[in-house]
């Protein structure tokens, strides 16, 4: 039997639900792969999630021992917990398989690569955070890439006016 193909909905509990992104990310590096990690999460972080609160501002993943963890994620404490609330910046350990752990390590010690968090949102009920394995950009590198982004939003403007018969 063929698999149902995955919807964002968020009534169903199926699909997937965004709860922050880090658009930083993209604008400071450059991305050269990503991955999907699971999230260890206690229960009031999970309920604070839910709420939609979380800041991937100056998040970033390290590789410890064979472990993957996810640093200076900033998950507020959840307003109806009492003192089983959890700390707001605490480490959380990333799920990865072996063999993409593997991966990361050798392509981070091999090159100047690091890293970054993209998004975290819930897949099927389960919190994903999206990592990428980034090179980081200088600043001829990020202007290159603003003047690049202006030029295709010209020719696009360009290409609408020719369609409507504007001059």
């Amino acid at each position: 039997m063929a698999k149902k193909p995955k919807q964002t909905n968020k009534a169903d509990g199926h699909g997937r639900q965004v709860v922050a992104t880090n658009r930083r990310a993209r604008h400071n590096y450059a991305v050269v792969d990503t991955f999907e990690a699971g999230v260890v999460l206690q229960g009031t972080e999970v309920k604070s999630l839910r709420e939609g609160q979380a800041s991937l501002a100056d998040a970033f993943a390290t590789v410890d021992d064979g472990e993957v963890w996810l640093r200076n994620l900033h998950i507020p404490a959840y307003h109806h917990g009492t003192w089983t609330n959890h700390a707001p910046r605490r480490n959380r350990k990333l799920l990865l398989h072996r063999r993409q752990i593997d991966t990361l390590v050798g392509k981070i010690r091999d090159g100047n690569l690091t890293l970054v968090p993209l998004s975290l949102y819930f897949s099927d009920g389960k919190v994903k955070v999206e990592l990428a394995l980034a090179r980081g950009k200088q600043a001829h590198d990020k202007r290159q890439d603003l003047a690049r982004r202006d030029a295709q939003r010209e020719i696009s403007r360009e290409l609408g006016r020719r369609a409507k018969g504007m001059p």
